[in-house]
């Protein structure tokens, strides 16, 4: 429970869990479990696991789409984006990435239809239109991407990866420019704050301690 941080319920079982996204229209969580080849859906309201449905590959990251109500998963072996009706668990769809090699990062700007996509083993970052699931562009970004946060205020996009390099896009209609890297080593998870603009990163160890680093965003001159 958020107020109190404590754990009220333990669901399993995940056998890897990576991604996580929650579907409001069914009031259901979906989580990536990426050795399990799975993207697996707990009831938000009991706490329970009630499906784990078979991706025919590795799960990268999930992310909910709220203009098409749909989840959307990154499936490694595959090279696919898999769409999912939350309602009934059941993917609807599967998107081939052209070229990818183990899609794993997802981000999306929904105002503009756009899903930013990270290939994990040739070290590129995609743009896809969510209208025809067509890939628009692709950019070199730091070797092993792995989670991607977008800020719809800025048009901003953070590419951690477990590199340790973070590279920046601007987005300029429906492609992104570079804006300039950063080197925050172990810096493979970014998520950033859309009303205060300010990024952070979790970094699992430095020094032999967690550490999170909060980054503010200087202001065009």
């Amino acid at each position: 429970m958020w107020r109190t941080l404590t754990t009220i319920a333990r669901v399993g079982t995940i056998n890897y869990p990576d991604g996580i996204a929650y579907a409001p229209n069914a009031n259901r969580v979906f989580v990536s479990d990426e050795h399990g080849d799975t993207d697996a859906v707990i009831d938000a309201q009991t706490n329970k696991l009630i499906a784990s449905i078979p991706l025919g590959g590795g799960a990268g990251n999930t992310v909910f789409d709220p203009e098409s109500g749909r989840i959307l998963v990154a499936v490694h072996e595959t090279n696919e984006l898999v769409a999912i009706d939350p309602a009934t668990a059941k993917i609807v769809g599967r998107y081939p990435t052209t070229g990818a090699k183990e899609p794993h990062g997802i981000s999306l700007d929904v105002a503009n239809r756009l899903a930013f996509v990270a290939w994990q083993a040739n070290n590129m970052l995609v743009v896809v239109d969510l209208n025809t699931m067509k890939i628009l562009a692709s950019h070199p970004v730091g070797e092993d991407p792995d989670v991607l946060a977008f800020d719809p205020g800025s048009k901003q996009l953070y590419v951690s990866a477990e590199s340790g390099k973070v590279t920046i896009f601007r987005e300029n209609g429906k492609d992104l420019v570079p804006e300039g890297t950063l080197s925050i080593p172990r810096a493979h998870t970014v998520c950033v704050d859309p009303k205060s603009h300010l990024v952070y990163f979790p970094l699992e160890n430095i020094d032999g301690r967690p550490l999170l680093r909060i980054m503010e965003l200087n202001p065009r001159p």
